[in-house]
């Protein structure tokens, strides 16, 4: 949770916070410094935080004679009905309001006492109850400051009501005007040494134990919780993170294990998250706790109630197109007005009868063009510009091959021969001259999926092949689809299939191009776990007074709430990935061979990954320093501009508190944070020869530049247009439910074919329960809070304080805000054809700022939904 800092004016100095706000948990101590937190019961030891980023000087400093300050506490009562579970009554906390004792403050010196060489006595005192207009209540309290008391380094607050609390502000009247810092820890002062080591130790807890909620203790385990095999033995899973299947680490929980399995941890109601990184209020109202948990628990079941036949699938293509129109019955729902709220786009009319109508919006993409899915030139158009632009890879060598064991996988030798590349661009060149003139791109998945297609076909209306799409890059700046090949390992006593499908101008053909590309759509994976290490190690490591953690930290709000979230419902056994997208119940442990196989964290960063893909080389002459293969790539286009953005400001950031590489080498907390990042965290990956070492200013602007490029810009490019771009399920399949017509034919699968080719294809998209499933959860997932951050929109209060930071962050303000203009620009551009055109959806996932909702644009600063 962001921290509030001090913040002086010569009347008063005052404490903002920064979102998410701080919590006071009732009847208990939660001490703090300038900054504020969760306040855990008396139950629980005294929290001590380590002063962050301001101090408070003094009136010692300019008068020899004490000094009267009055302290000025805001709060506001949560909407967490958190205290009823234990029955506190509020006549409790009343009587305490009416005795004057609801919070206790201590004011702590930045300064030793010169005699002992300890810590000065703190100033304590308890703050009364003044006012109470609307939510906030403003307490009270009263201090007299000695002439030696010296700089006010913390403030220590306790709770004594039986509530939690929100804590807005305090304000401290009687102090003059002082600066506002961060301190490296060889510029932490005396008073404070103490403080910032025991903080640390506090949230690194001591590894025992379950986890509570309202504890603040960061520590690793690995994904050991996704499955209960107690209740449901088919629920069984692997543990995720290991040599067996490599992953990043999560927050422990500490749950006991399971009876049935000693390796696995047991699932509760709710997962533990430190209280400093849980939903605000309002994020709490409209995505937590009434939205992703009302859509599975209320929504999810209405619509299994309403489509009986969980293996339905659409008999016409108008039935699909009904969920946007009609709508689908369902059995009455409690709290209508409830679901219009928060729902908005899919609940767009509810009847007032004996039914209830899931309407679903229709997405821009099928509003501009009822047909975009079909389309060739859109399919490859959404490799550079749709949901995920971030597979597509230049061919660099031919003829193509895998690198699996042809004795377990088959032949390695791809079956798209240089015949049918030429026949494809037809004497434009030869396949030889189109790969040197590096005109060949690739979707490949062929050895990434191959291995899982025998036990992937196990499961229930499931199937899965390897593949590869090769694509053209024309004249125009565009891509043309060449050829797919679908590929079945030996199994099952037959040999390895394998068939190349083309775009056709006989029917057969065009059918069979539909129902490939159908195979290729249900392919999409991507890890979002890989952040939570570099949040957990930071809270750790690095104390909150350093500058890096202050810089950090508004990209890591709610993550660790979103992942938790996720194992609770999505990613769990039988959740919504498993049921409704193709990997089924592997679909974690293909998650950790993506990250085995593909996940480096210097590829993270935007130019190499494009350099890696061979989607780009670097060229001093060009901008960004980079020429792209394909000079119309939106995604990359835009995002080269937003990573030198982001770059800038972490260059002026860092410059200002590491002037050279001494400070970067001897700063012992950064240097923690960053090993157990790397081996703790990563901990699969910590022998691998690529991690960065910090070592200069540039080694830790590259390392942080990727970091905050992950969960702002990529984060944003991925995830806010799922709605846009699989809204409309045929666009997007998550998941292929029959195998191609001509692997192993028979007669009447053959007949069918021929006879009704749409009905093959029906059958081959999701059922409709998993449809619907998917579609309500992507309209949840691709939504911006009300209280969403947008990168760099509005600046930390500190940070205006100290001159340096506060011109670079006016910078990177405005060079945002030029940007969404440079993005207006391109869309308008009718050169730019793989961002604008008849039909055609706009690009702007990169654009900074957005308005509530499902919008398509907004890059929120961490990965918050």
């Amino acid at each position: 949770m962001l921290k509030p800092q001090l913040h002086q004016s010569h009347l008063s100095t005052k404490i903002p916070f920064l979102l998410p706000k701080p919590f006071i948990h009732g009847s208990g101590h939660a001490s703090f410094p300038v900054y504020s937190r969760s306040l855990s019961t008396k139950a629980n030891k005294k929290v001590r935080a380590g002063y962050k980023h301001g101090s408070i000087k003094s009136i010692a400093s300019v008068t020899q004679q004490s000094t009267d300050v009055k302290a000025v506490v805001t709060v506001k009562q949560t909407v967490v009905d958190f205290w009823t579970e234990i029955g506190i009554e509020r006549g409790l906390d009343d009587f305490t309001d009416l005795f004057g004792k609801t919070l206790l403050l201590e004011l702590v010196s930045a300064e030793l006492d010169p005699k002992t060489g300890l810590e000065k006595p703190s100033i304590r005192g308890y703050a009364h109850k003044i006012d109470h207009e609307g939510e906030d209540i403003k307490y009270e309290a009263d201090f007299v400051v000695p002439p030696d008391f010296g700089e006010i380094g913390a403030i220590f607050v306790e709770n004594e009501h039986h509530k939690e609390m929100y804590l807005h502000d305090v304000v401290l009247n009687g102090f003059p005007a002082g600066p506002v810092h961060s301190y490296l820890p060889s510029e932490t002062p005396n008073g404070l040494a103490k403080l910032r080591k025991e903080e640390l130790e506090t949230l690194q807890g001591n590894d025992n134990g379950e986890r509570k909620k309202g504890e603040r203790i960061y520590d690793y385990d690995v994904y050991n919780d996704l499955g209960n095999p107690d209740s449901d033995p088919e629920t069984a899973r692997p543990v995720i993170g290991g040599e067996e299947h490599p992953y990043p680490r999560r927050c422990r929980t500490g749950r006991p294990r399971t009876e049935s399995d000693p390796l696995t941890e047991t699932r509760s109601s709710s997962f533990y998250v430190p209280r400093d990184e849980e939903f605000s209020e309002i994020k709490m109202g409209t995505f937590s706790a009434k939205t992703l948990k009302s859509v599975l628990h209320a929504l999810v079941p209405s619509l299994s109630t309403a489509i009986v036949d969980s293996d339905l699938g659409f008999p016409f293509f108008s039935s699909i197109d009904a969920l946007f129109n009609e709508g689908i019955n369902l059995p009455p729902l409690k709290k209508q007005g409830f679901w219009k709220d928060l729902l908005p786009n899919l609940f767009r009319a509810i009847t007032d009868g004996t039914k209830d109508v899931l309407k679903f919006e229709t997405p821009d993409t099928m509003e501009r063009d009822r047909f975009f899915w079909f389309r060739d030139e859109e399919f490859a158009r959404q490799t550079l510009s749709g949901l995920n632009p971030c597979t597509i890879k230049m061919v660099t060598e031919w003829p193509l091959r895998s690198k699996l064991d042809p004795e377990i996988y088959g032949p390695q030798e791809s079956a798209i021969t240089t015949e049918m590349v030429e026949q494809e661009i037809k004497g434009f060149m030869t396949c030889g001259e189109a790969v040197k003139a590096q005109k060949l791109f690739i979707l490949d998945y062929h050895d990434l999926f191959l291995p899982f297609v025998s036990k992937i076909r196990e499961l229930k209306g499931t199937t899965l092949y390897g593949s590869r799409t090769l694509f053209f890059l024309t004249h125009e700046g565009t891509l043309r689809p060449l050829a797919i090949e679908l590929t079945r390992p030996p199994m099952d006593g037959k040999p390895q299939w394998k068939q190349v499908f083309r775009p056709a101008w006989h029917s057969t053909g065009v059918w069979l191009w539909r129902l490939a590309k159908a195979h290729v759509l249900a392919h999409e994976l991507r890890t979002h776990c890989c952040t939570e290490p570099y949040i957990i190690a930071a809270h750790r490591q690095l104390s909150e007074m350093h500058p890096i953690y202050r810089l950090l930290h508004p990209h890591f709000r709610y993550t660790m709430e979103i992942n938790a979230l996720a194992r609770q419902y999505l990613i769990n056994a039988k959740g919504i990935i498993e049921t409704s997208f193709f990997p089924g119940k592997y679909s974690m442990e293909l998650s950790s061979v993506v990250y085995d196989q593909e996940w480096r964290f210097d590829y993270e960063a935007l130019p190499k990954d494009l350099i890696n893909r061979a989607m780009a080389v670097e060229d001093p002459s060009a901008p960004h320093g980079l020429k792209l293969m394909v000079e119309d790539y939106p995604y990359a286009n835009d995002g080269l501009v937003l990573w030198d953005i982001i770059k800038e400001w972490v260059s002026d950031y860092v410059n200002h508190y590491y002037s050279d590489s001494s400070l970067i080498v001897s700063d012992n907390e950064l240097q923690a944070w960053w090993t157990e990042v790397r081996t703790v965290g990563h901990a699969d990956k910590k022998d691998e020869p690529w991690w960065p070492v910090l070592k200069t200013p540039q080694d830790l602007i590259e390392t942080l530049t990727t970091i905050i490029w992950i969960a702002s810009g990529h984060h944003a490019a991925v995830n806010f247009g799922q709605y846009t771009y699989a809204g409309y399920f045929p666009n997007r399949p998550t998941t292929a439910r029959m195998n191609m017509p001509t692997e192993d034919p028979n007669d009447e699968l053959l007949k069918l074919f021929w006879e009704k080719p749409e009905v093959i294809l029906l059958t081959t998209f999701p059922s409709q329960i998993q449809a619907t499933t998917v579609m309500a959860i992507l309209d949840v997932l691709s939504n911006h809070s009300p209280d969403e951050e947008y990168l760099g929109q509005q600046i930390e209060p500190p940070w205006t304080e100290e001159p340096a930071i506060n011109a670079a962050f006016l910078k990177f303000n405005g060079r945002l805000k030029e940007f969404e203009g440079i993005i207006d620009g391109r869309n308008a551009d009718n050169k730019l054809k793989n961002r604008n055109g008849a039909g055609v959806v706009p690009y702007e996932l990169l654009k900074p700022f957005s308005e509530p909702g499902v919008t398509g644009k907004g890059v929120p600063y961490s990965i918050s939904i």
